[in-house]
Order: structure tokens, then C-alpha cells, then sequence
């Protein structure tokens, strides 16, 4: 996995690196191990454009909002589906979800992490990275 910033005030991640498994990520109950497991768990799942923002201290709704991907509707609800699934394995209990039915848009609300997973369009039309980059530290991780 290769990390790189793009843009200004952009800069590496200080979470722990990831492991290859969401399984073998920490179960620790920490946003820390939260993160990690769902970084590869969308990894896992092909999700494209994949972007974590530390929104720690900026927002009370979350510590991590990520932000990736998928390449249609089917993708879209498959990521969601993995990620729904990995949250749980990995002991970090059911996360809230909205936007199922279409897969244009699928939230996932873990409590310390947020997860939006959009069609490529969509995305761009909301455009959360820019709308968060004044007050966080967006990283893009691939794609």
C-alpha cells in the first residue's frame, strides 16, 4: 500500500501501518484499531480513491471520516457489504448503514468512524474532501 499526499496541507496518516487482513487488525476498541480494520477491509473490497480524514477535534460526530469509491451500484453495495462484515469479525459491533436500497451513497456509521462509499459521480458532486479539507487532514491512500 502506498500513501502520498495531493494537494495543500495534505500529509501522511500517524495511525499504525496496515495489516493485510481486516481480521488481524487490533481488536482493541480503539478509533485507532477501528480505523485500520476498516481501511482493510476497503482495500480488500477494491474500493477505489480511498481518503481518510482525521477529523479529530474538528467535529464531535466522528475521530475518522473516510471517504472511497466503487465502479457501480453492485460494487458500491459489495464494499458496504464486506466492510458491514469485517466491522463485526472484528468485534467493533453493527454499525448504523443508510442508502442500501440505491448504492449511490452508502453511509456507514461505526460511532468513532464515518464511511461514505460513493459511485464515482456522486462523489464528485458532493466532493466531501474539499468540503472537510479546510478543517481536517485529508490522506489520500491509493487509487
Amino acid at each position: 500500500m502506498t500513501l502520498s499526499s495531493e494537494g495543500a496541507g495534505l500529509r501522511a496518516p500517524q495511525a499504525p501501518a496496515l495489516t493485510a487482513s481486516p481480521a488481524a487488525a487490533p481488536t482493541d476498541g480503539t478509533p485507532a484499531g477501528l480505523l485500520e480494520t476498516v481501511l482493510a477491509s476497503l482495500e480488500n473490497a477494491k474500493a477505489e480513491e480511498l481518503v481518510a480524514i482525521d477529523i479529530v477535534g474538528k467535529s464531535p460526530i466522528a475521530d475518522h471520516m473516510v471517504v472511497c469509491s466503487g465502479r457501480s451500484h453492485r460494487h458500491v453495495g459489495a464494499i458496504a457489504d464486506h466492510l458491514l462484515k469485517d466491522i463485526k469479525d472484528a468485534g467493533f459491533g453493527t454499525a448504523s448503514v443508510e442508502g442500501m436500497t440505491a448504492c449511490d451513497w452508502v453511509l456507514i456509521d461505526t460511532g468513532d468512524v464515518i464511511v461514505h462509499v460513493f459511485r464515482p459521480e456522486v462523489r464528485q458532486f458532493y466532493n466531501l474532501e474539499k468540503m472537510w479539507a479546510a478543517d481536517a487532514t485529508p490522506v489520500r491512500i491509493h487509487g
